[in-house]
């Protein structure tokens, strides 16, 4: 059975602004990629925190079955939330400690949703640091936003 990864980015142009996602699927046996699959959208008026978090959403709401996968994202924001406070905001009735709404609570529900479907490793590496998957992640983000850009 092949390793799951999906490397995810987000792009904005402004912040707020036209923003995309995008997300490179491989099923690796070992280094060999087996199987290849992208994923790119955008919204005209969005934030980059909110494109980092869709691109991880998609990315899991695409596997048609439960899977164990390892996600890529280059967001201390998504990785930081989904492996850690979110546990907090849940018992808090999505508040933050500070008893303030949570933001982007409506994606932050819909990637909970999402990864208890799923085995999820999450994983952060560095970004625009050259690692070829999370380029070409950022490449399809901006391909995602293209549409929306005037």
């Amino acid at each position: 059975m092949p390793d799951l990864f999906a490397y995810t980015d987000g792009a904005c142009s402004g912040n707020p602004g036209p923003g995309g996602w995008g997300v490179l699927l491989l099923a690796k046996d070992g280094e060999t990629i087996v199987k290849e699959r992208t994923l790119e959208g955008g919204e005209a008026d969005t934030t980059n925190n909110r494109m980092e978090l869709m691109a991880a959403i998609m990315a899991l709401e695409t596997l048609a079955k439960a899977s164990s996968i390892t996600v890529v994202t280059d967001s201390a924001y998504v990785k930081n939330g989904v492996t850690g406070w979110i546990h907090g905001w849940k018992r808090n009735g999505w508040k933050t400690a500070a008893k303030k709404p949570v933001k982007n609570a409506d994606l932050w529900q819909r990637l909970d949703e999402a990864q208890a479907r799923h085995d999820v490793t999450w994983k952060w590496i560095k970004g625009h640091a050259g690692h070829e998957e999370n380029e070409r992640a950022d490449e399809l983000a901006r391909a995602g936003m293209a549409p929306f850009k005037t």
